[in-house]
């Protein structure tokens, strides 16, 4: 009986996310090939088995349908196998009638699941790690075991039962760092394999002013500075040496850009980079789109920022304007609470904007059908006041939908008080409650233009497509 069974994650077959194949691109060392599903993960989080095509796509024949992806638990595999434990295996087999039976029926479920994949005639009758008769390979037969479930593969089960967690003493991939650094927050992403390990926001309004003085104040940056300075203790403390930093529309927009790069680097020993709209739609669509449940392709992402807004249709089809939440309430909404006025004078810039973006990804890509997404703080901070929801709960907002109509009611209830009134801390914090009218706003005509009664928030965003990249 394997101790382990307990802790491991149950056998799944799904199918393989970008971050799952870049993963185990990672694992592997090359890219994978004929990978059908994700057979079991790892309890840190990364693939660890996948189940493969049997005929692989230049035409080899490959028997082995459940491949064992995790270096760690291959490394530790390898030192069970030095030590002899195969021959002693292979010997109670031929003295053990009932472990020989146990062991011929293992064979025939891997030939069965093999076959659901397609018929491959040069390796009909081959299993794979020598079964039904020996022993010869513990890593297929561990991989057997972890897909399959326990009692299916009795060496398999065995040989899991001898040894470590090896996700406890040797993380399975090095820890990956994304910042992201906007209009109005500085936001941190530790990811382990497919583990989060940290992922935090803290607003500093980088952009200030910027809009009127095209230049990062003073007070700005020092917040920024604070914030960076907390991140980098975070990331020495997990020992991240792989950290990749983006800025994007306020320091897009600065003169002084250039004091900015000069501090980040002093604090974090990275450079920043300054990234085009582009880029930062690119990013932000891998991420949001990745393992998603329920969002239903095609997809286009949103992404209201402090200083501009990206609206993603997939590559090749994504925009960047200037109507960020920060931005359009320091040019817009002079009064507190704002008038009527003000608020009809902020949509219809808003509109104006979205006319450019319909001629780049439009409005008829959602016409048959697919999912509106929408990440960062304006859509999950509505989503999250529309479930009632007395303090922020990630878990509840990820995935979950907000309707067009909610978001009416939620932009009529918040624009009636001053920003004081709105604060709520665990939910809503002073440096969001002054900006989140003219983002429900900006929300709205959104959904107006795209023609949707509903759209789908995302956790993950642009630092998740960032650690991605580090992946590559």
């Amino acid at each position: 009986m394997c101790p382990q069974w307990n802790e491991l994650p149950a056998p799944a077959a799904l199918e393989p996310s970008e971050t799952d194949l870049a993963i185990i691109a990672e694992q592997l060392g090359r890219p994978p090939r004929g990978v059908r599903t994700v057979a079991h993960h790892c309890p840190c989080g990364a693939p660890d088995v996948v189940r493969t095509e049997p005929r692989l796509p230049d035409g080899t024949p490959f028997p082995t349908t459940y491949y064992l992806t995790c270096p760690r638990a291959a490394s530790e595999i390898g030192t069970l196998e030095a030590g002899g434990v195969m021959k002693e295996m292979s010997e109670r087999l031929g003295a053990d009638p009932e472990l020989a039976v146990h062991y011929r029926q293992a064979h025939e479920d891997y030939l069965r699941q093999r076959q659901e994949l397609g018929s491959v005639p040069e390796i009909d009758g081959v299993s794979a790690g020598g079964m039904p008769e020996r022993v010869k390979c513990l890593h297929a037969l561990v991989g057997h075991a972890l897909a399959a479930g326990q009692g299916v593969n009795p060496i398999g089960d065995e040989a899991l039962a001898l040894l470590p967690r090896w996700w406890e003493t040797h993380p399975c991939a090095a820890p990956l760092a994304a910042i992201d650094c906007g209009t109005n927050t500085v936001r941190l992403l530790i990811a382990q394999g497919a583990k989060t390990l940290v992922r935090r926001a803290e607003i500093v309004r980088l952009g200030e002013g910027v809009d009127a003085s095209g230049r990062l104040a003073p007070a700005a940056l020092e917040r920024t500075r604070l914030v960076l300075e907390d991140y980098a203790a975070v990331l020495a403390e997990y020992g991240v040496k792989n950290v990749r930093m983006v800025a994007t529309s306020a320091t897009r927009d600065a003169a002084n850009a250039d004091e900015f790069a000069t501090m980040v680097h002093e604090v974090l020993g990275v450079a920043p980079e300054v990234i085009t709209g582009a880029q930062e739609a690119q990013l932000t669509f891998a991420g949001a789109t990745s393992g998603l449940v329920g969002a239903e392709p095609p997809h286009v992402v949103v992404d209201i920022g402090g200083g501009s807004t990206e609206i993603i249709g997939g590559p090749g089809a994504a925009i960047s304007v200037d109507i960020g939440c920060v931005r359009l309430t320091e040019r817009f909404l002079r009064s507190d609470p704002p008038s009527f006025e003000e608020l009809e004078e902020l949509a219809v810039a808003v509109r104006a904007e979205l006319r450019r973006v319909l001629d780049v990804v439009p409005a008829a890509t959602l016409s048959d059908g697919g999912t509106l997404i929408g990440v960062a703080g304006t859509v999950t901070t509505l989503t999250a006041l529309s479930q009632g929801l007395s303090r922020y709960e990630s878990a509840r907002v990820h995935g979950s939908l907000l309707d067009l109509a909610q978001v009416e009611v939620l932009l009529s209830e918040l624009s009636a008080v001053s920003t004081a009134e709105r604060v709520r801390p665990e939910i809503l914090p002073a440096g969001r409650a002054d900006v989140i009218v003219a983002g429900a706003v900006i929300l709205r005509e959104v959904m107006r233009a795209y023609q949707v009664k509903t759209i789908r928030a995302s956790e993950h965003d642009i630092l998740d497509g960032i650690v991605a990249s580090l992946r590559r």
